[in-house]
């Protein structure tokens, strides 16, 4: 790569093709630099990956369905149960049914990951070998609102640390083979309360959002849930139609 200073004529200039030595000459401070078309094509990527994670962050997701997912190794038996799940207080419920559903079995172990809340539990198998594998196969794969248990039965030989290790994260990984991912986005549950007079209005507004409920007394009442997006870019038209607008508390939507 060529650097060399440059007239103040040509200052405007930002980016000049070369085709001829297959590169461009980029202008940067008073100084021409020639880079080689691959490498000006690296360095633009970078550049929207530095600025998609900085304002967007990561694309996270949860799955579409619970799902099961049973598989051997050396005769133990791992049956892997994913939840989709929206709050902490869930999980507790979840795992103690669990743990009467088998009662027999030699370990229950878990991990989970709730916007930015994890735990994970190795349930009596050597630290680290069950529940922070499963807890790493799920944070690999951008999950979120999400609990992940593995059920071993004991089959008679030892698998080792390592063995261990590979085991729940491959029992993690099967199961999340079979079950459909969707990405996460911020959402809002509302009350809108409107006359008669602007039901049409308002129903053209809510065609694409999720109407939970409908109340006709007086006035009509909707609850509905929608992404932050949604509600920011109607929240003007909404308010010149409703008498009232309550948002009562986040949730999360896949698309």
């Amino acid at each position: 790569m060529l650097a060399f200073t440059i007239p103040n004529s040509l200052k405007s200039e930002l980016i000049i093709t070369c085709p001829t030595q297959n590169a461009y000459v980029l202008i940067i401070d008073e100084k021409c630099l020639f880079v080689n078309t691959k490498i000006l094509f690296l360095m633009i990527f970078a550049i929207f990956i530095i600025i998609r994670y900085n304002i967007i962050g990561d694309l996270m997701y949860t799955i579409k369905n619970n799902t099961d997912n049973t598989i051997i190794i050396k005769k133990s038996k791992f049956i892997t149960k994913l939840y989709r799940i929206n709050s902490i207080s869930e999980i507790n419920n979840i795992i103690e049914k669990l743990k009467i559903e088998y009662k027999d079995a030699t370990h229950v172990c878990y991990a989970y990951i709730i916007d930015g809340i994890q735990k994970c539990d190795d349930n009596g198998e050597p630290s680290g070998t069950a529940g922070l594998p499963i807890l790493n196969v799920l944070k690999h794969n951008n999950l979120n609102f999400i609990l992940c248990v593995v059920i071993r039965y004991f089959g008679g030989i030892k698998l080792g640390a390592g063995g261990l290790v590979r085991a729940y994260a491959s029992s993690v990984t099967e199961a999340l083979n079979i079950t459909i991912k969707k990405e996460i986005i911020k959402g809002i549950n509302i009350t809108i309360t409107f006359s008669y007079d602007n039901n049409k209005l308002i129903d053209n507004i809510v065609k694409n959002w999720e109407v939970i409920n409908r109340i006709y007394t007086d006035n009509v009442t909707y609850n509905i849930n929608l992404s932050k997006e949604e509600f920011e870019d109607n929240k003007i038209k909404l308010n010149k139609i409703c008498h009232d607008i309550i948002i009562n508390h986040d949730i999360i939507i896949t698309k």
